[in-house]
């Protein structure tokens, strides 16, 4: 049975790697050519993931056109905003709360009308969503901000695997059973300690900008917000009823699946970044 545990274990993480390398050189390219090449993935990707929510919570009849096209323009914004190196964060919120009219005024309009709960749902997704990557799109903008963003992604998945790995081998307290049975405190420590471990690395080769004692900060505010993350959305599937929020990744779920610790990482990265960066 142990053997059979194993292989499965294998497998699995041979599939996760399998479906991680794409994002990776995704990930890669979009960093490397910045701008509005990276804000234009980054609003595909919030589109999927807008997608999938109103999916997960059709029941609620959510007012998915609105949530969409408020997304796309709250990352607009973020890009747009501002001189270079310095988006205004100020635009993004004044974005955000011209879309509740939006979204309240098409609601009422769309055949089924949205209510309460469709409209609940569409705002979450202008905050949850949106809001992460408009901060994402922000931070790229900050000088240096490309290679904290790279330290961002780094922190997020080396933990994210240390600590599904940590778990499978060491793992025996539950870490919250009534929301994802199969996380564990072990786990959770193993993944936060090779979190900020990864990102203090990832530094070395950013050490004329980036000093040992920021990146141990960067490290442990990914470590604390990254699996915050994931529980975040563990909890939305969860009071939804699915295990996944959609197949963009085959069995290992939708975007929203593999971007969830990363959308409070990289808020997270972008407030850090305000207090560390030379300039800002």
């Amino acid at each position: 049975m142990r053997r059979a545990r194993r292989r499965n274990a294998t497998g699995d993480l041979a599939a996760r790697i399998a479906v991680a390398l794409p994002a990776i050189v995704l990930a890669i390219v979009a960093v490397a050519a910045g701008g509005w090449v990276f804000t234009g993935v980054l609003i595909v990707l919030g589109v999927i993931c807008t997608h999938e929510l109103s999916q997960m919570f059709a029941n609620a009849n959510p007012v998915r056109f609105a949530g969409i096209v408020g997304l796309v323009a709250l990352l607009v914004v973020a890009q747009a905003s501002g001189a270079k190196h310095a988006p205004q964060p100020d635009e993004v919120l004044e974005t955000l709360m011209f879309t509740l009219p939006f979204v309240f005024i098409v609601g009422a309009l769309q055949p089924r009308n949205a209510g309460a709960p469709g409209i609940a749902v569409t705002m979450l997704g202008l905050v949850w969503i949106g809001l992460a990557f408009a901060h994402g799109v922000m931070l790229e903008r900050l000088n240096h901000g490309p290679g904290i963003v790279v330290d961002v992604l780094v922190g997020t998945f080396i933990g994210d695997t240390a600590a599904y790995l940590g778990g499978r081998a060491f793992g025996h307290r539950r870490l919250a059973p009534r929301i994802s049975p199969n996380k564990t405190v072990e786990g959770l420590i193993i993944g936060m300690f090779v979190c900020v471990i990864a990102v203090w690395f990832a530094h070395l080769y950013q050490s004329k900008w980036l000093s040992g004692g920021h990146a141990l900060l960067l490290g442990v505010a990914v470590a604390v917000a990254a699996p915050l993350g994931d529980l975040f959305e563990s909890y939305l599937k969860r009071d939804a009823g699915t295990k996944d929020t959609g197949r963009l990744f085959g069995v290992h779920g939708g975007a929203l699946d593999r971007l969830d610790a990363t959308m409070f990482a990289i808020v997270a990265g972008y407030y850090v970044a305000l207090g560390v960066l030379p300039g800002y």
